[in-house]
């Protein structure tokens, strides 16, 4: 793998971690405190359009292993891909007549939440696939992936970081607008780069004719039956979507806690960036750590160990800051160490499944990141929405730019209790669905083949 190829693969993830940041950090909070929309409607308006993702994403995963069979790439739907920014920002970018009408507004977010989805899916599918077309081992693919997530968390903490301060405390659209075409220059700038990346990584290599035409016949067909197909196959991809989605509908419901966790529990509104800071920052030091620990651990007890702790710390963010503002500030930590964790070990795992279950399911790699990457979307529409009804069922009140509305206790609770006993819940589920990962265990005994069969979850 050359250095200089791999880093300007890894670029990519710059973009992407900013698209995956600020939406589920900041949109349903300019819903319900900037438009004014209530927040079971906001809910709605977050999960409709990542509901449409469960189509979409198999779709586009299929569609690339089409023009990989035929052009003996993916980079043409990469390249499409990077039209995102313009939709990011029209998400944010609300008309001062529909603002002005919270039913109004929330549909203008959700249709471009659908648009916006749609140009994600097509840039992140095959950037995603690249490390299961590469030929390289068990211990290879951690590499690939830790030098992703190391830049991915660059994104995240640019995105995490400037789009609460460039957003303000949430009183203008505009201010909104503004945040949200800045990092969109930053997400174009970087996922061009990750496509040149992608080119050096894996040249385009036309196939002879009759192993191209094998190769589209078996990635053509509905892509919800392709979806079932890898399904059903793969028992030990099955467990990992199942666990990694709730995985990321916890880390999702952290994200859009944030905010209402700093503002009303702790009292300062612009605490969200110390707080986004804490959470992301340790991957940068701490994902090479990971990767090192899992060459003599393996990756399934790192993931294991890193769910524990994130569950442990996110009952630990309950004490407030009764006991000083350190201990919210040190658990906040806590997560952003097994969060480093939590990103790179499903991502690196999702290629061993595959390699492991031989040539026939290479040739669908695409359709299985497109079920991958769905699970993501999915568990970022749930994630959200699971803390908005939370609002909703506490009694929260929406509230327009400028207003300044006391919340109930029971509002507080909600807040409190959301954001603290439902992820450690949810995390303890992902931590009892992966303990049933058994691929792990087979790829790392000495005489085990890091490509061999799978025969069991």
């Amino acid at each position: 793998m050359p250095r200089p190829a791999l880093l300007r693969y890894a670029l990519g993830s710059a973009g992407m971690g900013v698209y995956v940041t600020v939406p589920g950090l900041l949109l349903l909070y300019f819903l319900t405190d900037t438009l004014g929309v209530a927040p079971w409607l906001a809910g709605l308006a977050l999960l409709l359009p990542k509901a449409v993702d469960i189509v979409l994403h198999p779709f586009v995963g299929s569609l690339s292993d089409r023009e990989r069979a035929r052009r003996g790439s993916r980079l043409r739907l990469l390249a499409a891909g990077c039209a995102l920014a313009p939709a990011f920002v029209a998400l944010f970018a609300v008309p001062g007549p529909v603002a002005d009408r919270p039913w109004a507004a929330a549909v203008w977010v959700a249709g471009w939440f659908v648009v916006a989805n749609a140009l994600f899916a097509a840039y992140q599918v095959p950037y995603l696939s690249t490390p299961t077309d590469m030929t390289v081992g068990y211990h290879g693919r951690t590499r690939v992936l830790s030098f992703r997530m190391v830049v991915l968390t660059v994104g995240i903490l640019v995105g995490g970081a400037l789009a609460p301060l460039l957003a303000g405390e949430g009183d203008s659209v505009t201010r909104y607008a503004v945040m949200a075409l800045v990092l969109g220059v930053f997400m174009v700038a970087f996922q061009t780069v990750g496509v040149g990346g992608v080119r050096d990584l894996l040249p385009t290599a036309p196939r002879p004719d009759v192993e191209g035409r094998e190769a589209e016949r078996k990635a053509h067909g509905p892509a919800l039956t392709q979806a079932r197909d890898v399904l059903r196959a793969n028992p030990s991809f099955r467990v990992l979507v199942l666990g990694y989605l709730l995985v990321s509908t916890t880390t999702h419901l952290v994200l859009a806690g944030l905010p209402y966790y700093a503002r009303h529990e702790l009292g300062r509104p612009g605490f969200t960036t110390v707080l986004m800071a804490a959470f992301v920052a340790p991957a940068l030091l701490t994902t090479p750590l990971w990767f090192r620990l899992s060459r003599s651990w393996g990756k399934q007890r790192c993931l294991l160990l890193c769910q524990a702790f994130f569950a442990a710390g996110s009952l630990g963010l309950a004490a407030g800051d009764s006991a000083g503002i350190a201990v919210p500030v040190l658990c906040t930590l806590v997560l952003g160490v097994c969060f480093a964790g939590l990103q790179l070990f499903p991502f690196s795992m999702v290629p061993d499944t595959v390699r492991a279950a031989g040539g026939s399911e290479i040739e669908r790699t695409g359709a299985y990141t497109g079920v991958w990457t769905a699970t993501e979307s999915t568990g970022a529409a749930a994630g959200p929405y699971l803390y908005s009804a939370a609002l909703a069922l506490g009694g929260y009140a929406a509230a327009r730019a400028g207003e300044d509305i006391t919340q109930t206790g029971a509002a507080h609770t909600a807040i409190l209790l959301g954001f603290t006993l439902l992820p450690a819940l949810l995390m303890a589920a992902a931590l009892a669905v992966q303990s049933r990962y058994r691929l792990d265990a087979q790829m790392t005994r000495p005489t085990a083949s890091a490509d061999g069969p799978v025969t069991k979850a």
